[in-house]
């Protein structure tokens, strides 16, 4: 596999220290240190393959790190704490990451609904090891970086096998769970996407479990299963998050800021604020203003 993980990282050497898309869809990279700020985001749904050094992701109470050796598999929305390591060599943090569709996974299920998936415990997140055919699809996908005539044609098929390699594997029910109706998963991923829209607005439970199709305790249960947080932690991490990237832009006061994402006292925002990011909001500001990028999305 260390041939296969040359020629990656060969492949995407050229990415820069932010998301970095290459021209395939769904496809991005990123190389180097990473600002703090940047790694503090609601990560979408995603594959993630590193591909040198590593990285360790924070969701609730639970942290994973993941090297050169695994791949990573978030299925939900979710908000996380990221951290990059460079290689015990020197050489920078390395990765590319392919954003999931559950509609093109629901097609692929469709096609081939016998596909063994392994077991899990439920979680959004979850760490695998790599293996020679999930390397070898990459590998192929990556090299159309430079062919982008054969993109459209060949960039699908590719992708499709990336999937289907992590649906043979140990994390394939996550793939399935997220393409397939009525399945925990997908009914905790409907409230969680109507909290990411209307994160602002003051939150009932009993009706997030009436949207999901479970009881208030069994939504309760299902959703720290999916996400290690509580409904209202997970609008409370949203909130902040999109708070501070308001900051960051400056697209508004600490005052004005709070209440846009739902909050009715400053005091309290701020409070929480500082808890979450170690800096009150102004002091916050100030110490990342020179490297704020308007792209909070991560790899």
């Amino acid at each position: 596999m260390e041939s296969q993980l040359c020629e990656l990282r060969k492949l995407a050497s050229r990415a820069e220290n932010r998301r970095t898309e290459t021209g395939i869809p769904r496809v991005a990279m990123v190389q180097g240190e990473i600002a703090e700020h940047r790694l503090a985001a609601v990560y979408d749904p995603m594959i993630n393959l590193i591909l040198t050094g590593a990285k360790t992701m924070t969701v609730g109470g639970r942290t994973l790190r993941y090297d050169p050796a695994t791949y990573f598999v978030m299925s939900v929305d979710l908000p996380a704490v990221g951290r990059v390591h460079p290689a015990e060599d020197g050489a920078p943090y390395l990765a590319v990451s392919l954003t999931l569709e559950p509609q093109i996974i629901a097609g692929m299920l469709a096609d081939a609904p016998h596909v063994l998936t392994g077991q899990g415990d439920g979680a959004g997140f979850c760490v695998a090891p790599v293996t020679g055919d999930l390397l070898d699809a990459w590998v192929r996908l990556l090299r159309l970086m430079d062919r982008p005539d054969e993109i459209a044609v060949l960039a699908p098929a590719y992708e499709r096998e990336i999937l289907f390699r992590v649906l043979q594997g140990p994390l394939g029910w996550m793939l399935r769970a997220i393409a397939t109706p009525g399945t925990a998963l997908a009914r905790v991923s409907t409230a969680i996407q109507w909290i990411r829209q209307n994160f602002a607005q003051p939150l009932r439970v009993e009706a997030l479990a009436g949207m999901a199709a479970l009881s208030v305790s069994a939504f309760h249960r299902q959703f720290k299963a999916v996400t290690a947080l509580s409904p209202l932690q997970y609008q409370k991490q949203v909130r902040l998050l999109h708070a501070r990237s308001l900051l960051m832009a400056g697209e508004g006061n600490v005052t004005s800021v709070a209440l846009d994402v739902g909050y009715e006292s400053q005091t309290q925002f701020s409070r929480e604020y500082a808890r979450q990011f170690g800096l009150p909001p102004s002091r916050d500001v100030v110490r990342w203003r020179q490297c704020f990028s308007p792209d909070f999305r991560t790899l």
